[in-house]
C-alpha cells in the first residue's frame, strides 16, 4: 500500500483577533498517498488556500497534527520548518513569485543554492530545458510571458526533486490555452517523477484531471473525497 505523504489529523486554525477572529480550518482530517494528484475545490473563503499554507508549514495550526513525508511539523522551529520545506515541498503560486532582478536560471537555482548544492546552476539549466525554456535561461521575468514565468516557477519548485508539489491556482493568471499547457506540464512532470501533487483551483476542468477531489466549505472537508477510478 502506498505510503502517506500528507497526514492531517483534527487540524484547526483560527486567524485574527477579537471581532475579526475567524475559524478558518475546523477539525480537518486528510490523508494523501505518495504519487496521488489531489484537487482541493470549494467556494472562496472555504479555507482551501489556508490548507495549502498549513501543508507548506507557512501557517501554524492551533490544534491537531500535520505530518508531511513522515515528519510532524509541530514542535519544529521556523528555521527547521524552512529547511524541511526546502528539501521536501515545491510550491507554485498563482502570481509566479519570481525574483525580478534575477534571470530564469538564477531563479531556479535559488532553492538549490540554499540547500548547499554546488551544482545548483547545472541542475537549474536542466530543469529549464525540461520545461521548454532552455533558450531563455538568461532572460529576466519581465522579459518572459506569463506562461513562461509560470514554467520557470514550476522548474524552481521541482528542481530540488521534492516528494510533494503544492500549487495554488497555478493557471489562474493565464489565458485558457496557456493554462492548458501549464497544466499539461505540471501533471506530466509530477507523474513522471512520482511526485505527490496537491492543487487548489476554481477551474472544474483542472480539478477533474486529478485522481481525487476534496471539497471544502466553511473550513471543513465535505463528505468522503471522491477518487477517479480507472480500469
Amino acid at each position: 500500500m502506498p505510503e502517506a505523504v500528507i497526514e492531517l489529523k483534527d487540524v484547526s486554525l483560527t486567524l485574527g483577533e477579537g471581532p475579526s477572529r475567524v475559524e478558518v480550518l475546523r477539525k480537518v482530517d486528510l490523508t494523501v498517498t505518495a504519487g496521488e494528484a489531489t484537487g482541493i475545490v470549494g467556494p472562496s473563503g472555504s479555507g482551501k488556500s489556508t490548507l495549502l499554507m498549513v501543508l507548506a508549514g507557512l501557517e501554524r495550526i492551533d490544534t491537531g497534527t500535520v505530518t508531511i513525508a513522515g515528519e510532524t511539523l509541530g514542535g519544529k522551529s521556523e528555521d527547521e520548518i524552512a529547511a524541511f520545506r526546502g528539501r521536501t515541498i515545491g510550491i507554485v503560486f498563482q502570481s509566479f513569485h519570481l525574483i525580478p532582478n534575477m534571470t530564469a536560471l538564477e531563479n531556479v537555482a535559488v532553492p538549490l543554492e540554499l540547500a548547499g548544492r554546488r551544482d545548483a546552476f547545472a541542475i537549474a539549466a536542466r530543469e529549464l530545458e525540461a520545461v521548454g525554456l532552455g533558450a531563455r535561461v538568461t532572460h529576466y521575468p519581465g522579459e518572459l510571458s506569463g506562461g513562461e514565468q509560470q514554467r520557470v516557477a514550476i522548474a524552481r519548485a521541482l528542481a530540488p526533486r521534492p516528494p510533494l508539489l503544492i500549487a495554488d491556482e497555478p493557471t489562474g493568471n493565464l489565458d485558457q490555452s496557456t493554462g492548458q499547457q501549464i497544466a499539461d506540464l505540471m501533471f506530466s512532470t509530477a507523474a513522471e517523477r512520482g511526485t505527490t501533487l496537491v492543487l487548489v483551483t476554481h477551474d472544474p476542468a483542472l480539478a477533474a484531471r486529478c485522481a481525487r477531489q476534496v471539497a471544502m466549505r466553511s473550513g471543513r472537508i465535505e463528505g468522503e473525497p471522491a477518487r477517479l477510478v480507472t480500469a
